[in-house]
Parts: C-alpha cells; structure tokens; sequence
C-alpha cells in the first residue's frame, strides 16, 4: 500500500510518518533506516504492515532509500512484494546504498544488477573513543579546539530552533561545492529531530557547529548524518563533536557507530567489482575530476583518520537484469529532485561563479566538501 509523502511542512508528523516509525524503531537495521522519514520521501507499506520501503519516484524508477525495513526473516518478502507492485506499473526498483543483508537475499528468477557506491566505516563507540585518545594528531585536534575555548553540549530538541544554529547551517551550505540535495543527504533535520541526538559546539555560549546523530535501531546504533560547522568554527571542532557524541553513545550502550557512506571510497568496496567497464569508468572519472563539486578522496581520508575497525561495503542494487544507465540517472533525479541536466548546469554556475570570487579576492577558490552528512 502506498502512502503520502514524508513530513509536514509545519513538522506535524503526519500518521503515515508515525506508522513508519514505529516500524523503524523496531526493525532498522541499514544506517539510512531512519532516514525514510525525511521530507519528500513517499512510504510504502507491505501487507500487514509487517515492514515499510521509503522511495523516490524519478521518471520509471522507484528508488528505495536504503533497504526494505523489516525483520530480517520478511527481507526478501518484503522486497518481492514491493518490486511486484512496481512492475504492474512497469517500473524498475532500484535500493540505493543498500547493505550486505539486502545484497545477500536470493532474488528470483535473476540477481539483482549490483554497483558498489562505496564503504562505510564501522566502530563500537567506545573504540571510537579510545581512538581520539591513543592517537596524538587526533588528541591535538580536539585539544586545539578546546584551547580556542570551544565546548560541546548535547541540547534539548526544543532548542533547535535557535536561530544561531540555522546560521551555521547557512554559512555551511554557502561553502559546498554542489547545491542543496535531498533524499538521503537532506540538510534540513533541524526541524524534524525527533528520535535524533543533536550535540551543539559553542565558544562563549556562542553556537559555531552542530553534529546531528540518527539511530539505528536493530543494530543498537548511531549513525553521524551531520556534521554542520558555521564561519566560526576552528580547527579540531569536528572531531570534537565526535569525540563527545561518541562518549554520549557509548555511555548509552550503543554497540554500533557509523559515519556514513564515503562515496567511492578504495577500501576494498570497490576492488573486484562486477561492475560493467562504463560505470568503472565513470566513477573512476569522478573521483579523479570531480574534486570541485565533491572531494571524494577528502572525505574517505578525514574518515580514514580515525582507524575504523571496519569498512562495509554500500551497494545500489536494481531489479533488473543488467545495470542501465537510466538507473543512474534516477539516482541522480532524486538526489536532485528534479532535472539531472539541470543539476549540472546549477552546478557549471556555482563553479564559475566561485571562481570568479576567488579571483577577486585575490586567492585561488575554496574547495569544499559537499557531503550533507560530513564535513572536517
């Protein structure tokens, strides 16, 4: 059965929402499980409600938010029944950033078409602790920014509506290579935190960064889908916020900790793929030459640093028998929520238009990171 759209405009949750929810804090097991309840997402419940599929509609192209949330043993029913109704529309479903237990369900009569996005460092968070303090660059980070007077609190929901905060917000989104996304990195949670954890930076009771953390239900987890730094913000302030949100989880017992996927990360979720030579191509391309708009090899490094104790792997996963290049294309529709040519063309202009900034200023243009869930 398909439901409304996720959210409310005025931050109601709407009854479909709730619905979804409740199945969420009971069955999430992929690190976006949480993440169906964004705004724009459409919901899609299975018979019986025995689980629910968040998804985006681009052209032909359902694509699922992650994976089917459910209990492990419904998986692959659950799937089947969603990919049914699809295909009585003649659509194709495409789960993006899916995990190894959706990559592991034997899909009748054919496997799914597979592309390897990236990884996903993993760590106890307790092990995330101990790493900040057993490394002296990392313990020189969060102790620069402790000398620069910042500290780290976790806040209330009722406080999110700080202005200060949606500052940060601005100043982080005016350094990002690519415009606004939505789906999977909606930048706007402030408004929506809900079953969320919000730890806030301050210097002089100032807020200059924020760090949003989203749980993972069935895996007793947390995954780090912000990290926001305003103008203010110094060097060390984010491994700062990790560092306490981190000892937050840890204190609370959580098992699991994530800070999401590194798109097109080398660590081994890339190595070997069967992935045809085109898309090898093309994500070759881009990590190489798409610097300007997102820093892949940045982001997997300030990652890296860390020492994660593991790195799974993130799939895109197609109900089709080969992989097509309209699949990409939808992904790229909904992340864009709209033209992906148009995207592009967004993108040429912001490029330029930095550029032209940067030559006035007298200075080569910033690049920065444009991960809505990440930035060092």
């Amino acid at each position: 059965m398909d439901a409304s759209v996720s959210g409310t405009d005025d931050g109601v949750v709407s009854t479909d929402v709730e619905r979804a929810r409740r199945l969420v804090l009971e069955h999430g097991w992929n690190a976006t499980a949480y993440q169906i309840l964004n705004p724009g997402i459409r919901l899609w419940f299975a018979a019986g409600e025995r689980g629910v599929v968040g998804y985006v509609r681009h052209g032909r192209t359902c694509v699922v938010a992650g994976a089917p949330v459910c209990a492990g043993g419904e998986l692959a029913a659950v799937a089947a029944e969603f990919e049914y109704e699809a295909a009585l529309r003649r659509e194709q479903v495409c789960y993006f950033a899916a995990e190894s237990r959706l990559e592991a369900v034997v899909r009748a009569p054919r496997p799914y078409a597979k592309v390897r996005l990236g990884a996903q460092p993993v760590w106890r968070p307790e092990r995330f602790v101990a790493t900040i303090a057993g490394h002296a660059s990392l313990r020189a980070q969060v102790h620069r920014a402790r000398n620069k007077g910042i500290e780290v609190a976790e806040w209330p929901h009722d406080r999110a509506v700080d202005p200060r905060l949606r500052q940060c917000l601005a100043d982080w989104l005016a350094t990002r290579g690519l415009p606004a996304l939505h789906f999977l990195v909606e930048s706007e949670t402030l408004g929506a935190l809900h079953d969320r954890r919000l730890f806030v930076a301050q210097r002089d009771g100032v807020p200059v960064a924020f760090l949003v953390a989203t749980p993972i239900p069935a895996r007793s987890g947390w995954l780090v889908e912000q990290i926001v730094r305003g103008r203010s913000a110094c060097n060390g302030t984010s491994e700062l916020l990790l560092d306490a949100a981190a000892r937050a989880m840890a204190a609370g017992g959580a098992e699991h900790m994530t800070l999401g996927l590194a798109p097109l990360a080398m660590h081994g979720a890339l190595a070997g793929g069967a992935e045809p030579a085109w898309v090898r191509m093309l994500f070759a391309g881009l990590r190489t030459y798409g610097r300007r708009f997102y820093d892949f090899r940045g982001l997997e490094a300030f990652k890296t640093k860390f020492r994660p104790e593991a790195w799974e792997p993130v799939f895109a996963l197609a109900s089709t028998d080969h992989v097509r290049a309209s699949t990409l294309h939808a992904i790229a529709g909904v992340f864009a929520r709209g033209s992906p040519t148009l995207l592009a063309a967004r993108c040429a202009v912001r490029a330029a238009s930095g550029f032209v900034r940067g030559l006035v200023r007298g200075r080569a243009p910033r690049v920065a990171f444009a991960a809505a869930q990440r930035a060092p």
